[in-house]
């Protein structure tokens, strides 16, 4: 279910709560699957398998399907099995792409219910299914996606994928054939996303050029944001990662403005556009009070879907670019900061654990949620000084069309406050390293 996430409460201790109401269901048994008819062909085993996954029909028939699929005694049989089940794989990646997942999306879902070798023949169906299609009709972003996940799988002959993969992977072949059932099973029951731009086959350059032209995303001031993150990052010391940091945030900042200003004249009116970015535990219900707090100060509005560890961010494409870097930077210098603190003991002496690890995250959120909007609201007030406009009705105008489009997108939604923070050392030591990541802006910012 999405959500809206709220900081928590600021006060040491204080806790909030989830209610769970009514009585737990009873499961209804099922009858195990007796496994697959003996003149049924490969692509009809494969089939009886996935769906008896799905309903949870496990059993002897699971195992007896996999066997018969992995039997390589004749090289027919061994040939036609490898090729339903690799054809199985594209027809479920292509059913993904229909339910709004992207590449890397499907990839790391995978991963996280089933672990790195399925993830790893799900990157490579996925780069498969891509290399069907015309690169000029797949978006560029699918596209390196897919290069990031380096797969290399020759499955221009897939007869010859379950021996490729039991090789690549170190497993039997009735190992990989019981591997990639499965991973049909999971792709299968992926539940529908909020699709985000076009299928494969169906992007249009020139079209989608102009548009993203429309939203101002400057790479070139995009580049030195992350130039500058990067070095915060890798500093030692706080004063320059501080400075460093507010560098990054004043040039996004003024590229807000001078978009907001830009789009504010009359026949230009570009729409509200969307990213998907992952939350990864452990504490991401924190983390992702912290992507709330990046996308609220860049004029964005974050929804959390806390079972699949995403965060919809929505805004002007421009904003968007600006938090997703933002955040990318704050997560490292967070990781950083815990790893700086991995040995800390409590007042009393003991290891710090989890409470005081939460406690840690959760603070670096609302101190750093602070100093973000700090820093955005006095780079617009020096913006307005300079240009002589009330900044205020733009944005307010902006924002508004954010909220529409969230409505429009997600419909009624539920707002969560997550669990306050427990542990006043992890509480005080997680602002420090807020301030340490400071974003306050404090020169006037010439690179325009």
């Amino acid at each position: 279910m999405a959500c809206r996430l709220s900081r928590p409460n600021s006060e040491r201790g204080a806790v909030g709560s989830r209610k769970r109401t009514g009585r737990r269901r009873a499961v209804p048994e099922v009858e195990p699957w007796p496994g697959p008819a003996p003149a049924d062909t490969p692509a009809e085993i494969a089939a009886g398998a996935v769906d008896a996954l799905v309903l949870g029909r496990g059993g002897d028939g699971l195992d007896l399907a996999a066997a018969r699929l992995a039997d390589a005694e004749s090289d027919a049989w061994a040939a036609a099995c490898a090729g339903a089940l690799t054809d199985a794989l594209l027809q479920a990646v292509t059913g993904a792409w229909s339910r709004g997942w992207q590449p890397a999306e499907a990839v790391r879902q995978v991963r996280r219910a089933r672990g790195p070798v399925a993830a790893s023949m799900c990157a490579d169906a996925v780069t498969a299914d891509l290399a069907r299609y015309a690169p000029a009709t797949v978006d560029p972003r699918w596209s390196e996606q897919v290069r990031e996940l380096g797969s290399r799988a020759p499955f221009e002959a897939p007869e010859d994928y379950l021996a490729w993969a039991g090789a690549e992977y170190g497993l039997l072949r009735f190992e990989v054939v019981e591997a990639a059932l499965r991973l049909l099973a999971d792709l299968r029951v992926l539940p529908p996303l909020r699709r985000l731009g076009p299928v494969p086959g169906a992007y249009r350059p020139g079209s989608a050029a102009a548009s993203h032209r429309a939203a101002g995303v400057d790479q070139g001031k995009l580049a030195r944001v992350r130039a500058l993150l990067a070095k915060a990052e890798s500093t030692e010391f706080p004063s320059e990662a501080e400075a460093l940091s507010a560098r990054a945030q004043e040039l996004m900042a003024r590229h807000s403005i001078d978009r907001a200003l830009l789009d504010a004249e009359p026949g230009s009116s570009p729409a509200a556009a969307a990213r998907r970015l992952p939350v990864e535990a452990p504490y991401d219900e924190y983390k992702a009070v912290l992507l709330h707090e990046v996308a609220e100060a860049n004029h964005c509005r974050a929804v959390w879907d806390g079972a699949l560890g995403l965060c919809t961010v929505m805004g002007f494409e421009g904003d968007l670019a600006a938090v997703e870097v933002m955040f990318t930077s704050l997560l490292v210098q967070l990781e950083s900061a815990m790893r700086a603190q991995g040995s800390v003991r409590d007042r009393s002496g003991r290891a710090a654990g989890r409470s005081y690890r939460e406690s840690f995250v959760s603070a670096f959120a609302a101190r750093v949620g602070e100093r973000l909007v700090s820093s955005a609201r006095a780079a617009e007030a020096s913006a307005a000084a300079e240009t002589g406009t009330d900044l205020v009705p733009v944005f307010a105008e902006r924002e508004r069309r954010v909220e529409e489009a969230v409505a429009e997108a997600f419909g009624e939604l539920t707002y969560s406050r997550v669990r306050g923070p427990s542990d006043a050392d992890g509480w005080d030591e997680g602002r420090a390293a807020a301030d340490a990541a400071s974003l306050d802006s404090r020169r006037p910012v010439r690179d325009r």
